[in-house]
């Protein structure tokens, strides 16, 4: 049962328009594809969608045009920094941490590798310390707000096969990773597992990290799986070798939305 909801489109940093997106899902074969465009955000406009409203309006419009064809949905991700105040209007929001605030000023994780390593000089390379910083944030946000869907994680690690490996063979940035995630599974929320750094090949794997998906497993979290999209041709991409690892490790079912409820499926 193929889906995806994690899908950017023209309306922010994606390079389709949403029913390229949507004929492409259905060409795919996906029983359902969910639109989460990034969520305004009024201290850094280059990713955000600016016309919100038209977005929601377009994408109401291919949910009917196409309801006889795949299940269409409306969703959005919007950063722990900016929470929405209309999160009634969304089928479900993806709550995702794409910054670290120091002082009153933000700085992208994931914009470039050059801007990462401006993050790291902020942190003076103190790996420990920058992971507090973001798994802290994060997880506040995660346990206050509770969104459907937590977005990659660990997005801290996205350069960690780019560069100088920092985070994933470090033991002591794990012991924190892993502490935040226990407290954040306790929300109850549906953790992601995100192809995306993969199909725009910053990493040969995928988010979250391998130990962190053991503790998904141990503790009985939810999962789904999304390819954080940002063109039609990569809606599925590496799902296949996704679902063999997370079968080895013991996951046996994932969630999907279907006929507009999160419901359980069988891997």
């Amino acid at each position: 049962m193929l889906s995806n909801f994690h899908t950017h489109t023209v309306f922010c940093d994606g390079d389709n328009t949403p029913e390229e997106v949507v004929l492409s899902a259905i060409d795919k074969g996906l029983s359902a594809i969910g639109f989460s465009g990034h969520g305004y955000t009024d201290f850094d406009l280059r990713y955000c969608m600016t016309e919100t409203d038209k977005y929601i309006a377009e994408v109401k419009c291919l949910k009917e045009k196409y309801k006889d064809k795949i299940e269409v949905y409306l969703g959005i991700e919007e950063d722990a920094f900016h929470p929405l105040s209309n999160r009634e209007q969304f089928d479900y929001i993806i709550g995702s941490s794409h910054y670290f605030k120091v002082g009153n000023e933000y700085h992208p994780i994931d914009s470039s590798h050059e801007y990462f390593k401006k993050c790291l000089k902020l942190f003076n390379y103190d790996i420990p310390r920058m992971a507090e910083s973001y798994y802290s944030a994060f997880c506040e946000y995660i346990t206050e707000r509770k969104p459907d869907i937590v977005g990659h994680f660990d997005l801290l690690t996205k350069y960690d096969e780019v560069g100088e490996p920092l985070f994933l063979n470090n033991g002591e940035y794990n012991k924190i990773a892993e502490k935040y995630l226990r407290q954040a599974i306790k929300s109850g929320c549906i953790f992601e597992v995100n192809t995306g750094a993969i199909s725009r090949g910053m990493r040969t794997s995928f988010y979250p990290a391998v130990n962190l998906l053991e503790i998904l497993k141990e503790n009985n979290a939810k999962l789904i799986l999304s390819s954080d999209s940002h063109n039609k041709d990569t809606l599925d991409f590496g799902f296949s070798d996704a679902l063999e690892k997370l079968r080895q490790i013991g996951f046996k079912t994932l969630y999907t939305l279907r006929d507009g409820k999160f419901a359980e499926y069988d891997i």
